[in-house]
Order: C-alpha cells, then structure tokens, then sequence
C-alpha cells in the first residue's frame, strides 16, 4: 500500500495522476482536515501534525509515503527524514516522500542527490518563476534547491494568495483568471518582462487553472505542474524500489479525513469530480 499526505483535498491532483499511472497499486490518501490550513501554523505544528499522519498511515500498512503538499514537504520533510524516521519502529522498512524534489528535478534538469552544480547545468543562466502560496514561497525551498544544482539561473517567485482559496470555493472562472493574470504580471515585472523558461505551479491546487497560467505565460515558457511531474519521478523511484509496490495487485482506495467526511465531498469533487466517498480517520 502506497500512502498519500495532504494538509486538504488538493493533493487530490497528485493522487488522481498516480492511480491513473498504477492502476493495481492499492492507495490510502489521508488528508488532515482537523488542522487545516497549515500555511498559517508555526513550523513545530506543522512537523508534528505531518508526521502524525505519516505514521498514521504506516500504521494502516502503507510503506511509502508521499507528501502531496508543498508546504508539509517545505517545512517538515527534511525533519521526518533525518530525524524521526531513522529513530522510529519503520526505519529500514518504510520511506517518506515529498513533492518538491520532483519538481526541482524537472525544473533543473538534475538528479535530486546531485546537490553541486555539474556540467552543464552550472552555466544554466535561464529564469524560473515560482508561483506558490504565502508559506511555500516564504520557506524558499525552491530558490535554494534550484541553486545549488544551477547557480546561475534566475529564479523569481510569486506568492498567489487568494488563489487556492478561491479555486476551492469553485469561484468564477473570470475571477480566478484575474488571480492569474495577477500572479502572471507580478511574475514578469519581477524579470523586467523578460519570459521566464519554464514555471513552476507550486501549489497542488493550481493545476486545475494551468489553462489560464498558459494563457497568460508567454508561449515558449514551459509549465511544470506536479502532478505530472511528480507522476514522472514516483515512477522512476518505484521502478528502482519495487519492494514498496510488493502486495499492491488490488487497486485499492481508500480516502480518509482527520474532518468531517460529508464536510470534505463537496470541495473533494472540484479536484477529482468522480471521487471516491472519503470517511473518517
């Protein structure tokens, strides 16, 4: 069993992509509605509350687990990676995830483990542009994860604040391409108009508008939106880690909320429209 981890329902856009890429591998996705929104929390709150669920989800079988939110893998994955899981009763058998590594991997054309600029990529002098909500773009992991591997490119980030909330709330489609446009003219007056080469949608909840990133991006500027990208990554991992996909035949799922379950249908279905019922942790 494969877990997936999100603060709320936008991980949803993560898990949609990986139950279409492993059609018989059994999930359980466990969205911590309890403590919602953690962009808000002190950072203790948010590696505590996060590594509740992860062994949550241990303990419900799962051997792996990807953190599907940006801001759980920005403020806590790097914690539960060195310092909780080694020292836990899963060490050795059990792993943590997190969506950021994917992303940058795409983004720099670089391994994760490859943590020095190597050739070619240390003379990459593209531009990047992030766009994220206030605690991802506050935590800066995507500047500095992309410099190390490309210092000279130039990566400009743009907090889009209302966006998220405002896709959850199923808001106009002339409303949330204001925010777009927005975020978008922010971007581009932080470059002096100069298009960026590729941007990055750092929120689980934007690609159900990266019509309108695309619309409002200059044409060549290529968007990586995670689902895909994270996709991509989970699948080489599992192809070099098939012990986590052992005993997976069923193609099971299961979705489970630290909430109130009838509370979480309504937003769940404007991520994935023919979702399963979630039910209670």
């Amino acid at each position: 069993m494969i877990g997936v981890f999100d603060s709320g329902v936008g991980g949803l856009t993560v898990l949609r992509e990986l139950v279409a890429r492993f059609p018989h591998a059994d999930f359980v996705y466990l969205a911590d509605h309890a403590h919602v929104p953690y962009g808000n929390r002190p950072s203790e709150d948010v590696v505590a509350f996060t590594r509740g669920c992860v062994e949550d989800l241990f303990q419900r079988g799962a051997k792996l687990v990807l953190l599907g939110c940006n801001t759980a893998t920005a403020v806590a994955l790097r914690r539960l990676q060195q310092e909780w899981l080694p020292r836990s009763p899963w060490a050795g058998t059990h792993n943590v995830l997190g969506i950021v590594a994917p992303t940058v991997e795409a983004a720099t054309q670089t391994p994760w483990a490859i943590t020095s600029p190597q050739y070619p990529q240390k003379y990459n002098t593209d531009t990047i542009a992030v766009f994220g909500t206030t605690r991802t773009i506050s935590s800066g992991v995507y500047p500095e994860e992309i410099r190390k591997r490309c210092p000279k490119v130039t990566v400009v980030q743009q907090v889009c604040s209302e966006l998220a909330g405002a896709i959850e709330n199923e808001a106009p489609e002339s409303a949330l391409e204001e925010l777009v446009a927005a975020g978008t003219q922010a971007a581009l007056q932080q470059t002096g108009n100069m298009p960026p080469h590729r941007a990055i949608l750092g929120c689980t909840h934007f690609p159900l508008v990266e019509h309108l990133f695309r619309k409002h991006l200059p044409p060549f500027t290529r968007i990586l939106s995670q689902p895909e990208v994270v996709a991509d990554s989970f699948e080489d991992y599992l192809a070099r880690h098939s012990k986590y996909l052992a005993g997976n035949e069923g193609g099971k799922l299961s979705l489970l909320t630290t909430g109130d379950p009838d509370d979480v249908a309504a937003t769940a279905s404007v991520f994935w429209p023919d979702v399963a019922k979630f039910a209670k942790a």
